[in-house]
């Protein structure tokens, strides 16, 4: 399993690293973006089995990149992790493209229930 992570902070890239640790994703089987720029290039261009992408980021926001990297035609999973938990956020989510949402902080019975 491959699983692009993406957050401006590194410290809830390390909690999301964590977590998929948990479930059994190995180290090197994580790419790490810092932007929804980032994260647009890197999941068009390398094969993923799921992104974890913040909604709140420089550059592009993560609800941009959702919209990009599925204008692109991937179809790879995408969890939305975010302190925005609003239902409209959520609903706005879902139909840029994202599969489904954490919102933070990150239990791991939720991270593990939706993974």
């Amino acid at each position: 399993m491959k699983v692009l992570i993406v957050d401006d902070s590194p410290v809830m890239r390390k909690v999301v690293r964590r977590e998929l640790n948990r479930l059994g994703v190995a180290e090197d089987a994580m790419v790490e973006a810092a932007d929804g720029a980032q994260a647009l290039e890197l999941a068009c261009k390398l094969p993923f089995d799921a992104i974890f992408m913040d909604w709140n980021m420089p550059a592009m926001l993560g609800i941009d990149a959702v919209r990009g990297i599925r204008a692109a035609g991937v179809i790879t999973p995408i969890m939305m992790v975010t302190t925005e938990g609003e239902k409209g956020n959520v609903i706005q989510a879902i139909h840029a493209g994202a599969n489904n949402d954490l919102v933070e902080p990150l239990s791991p019975e939720d991270f593990a229930q939706k993974f």
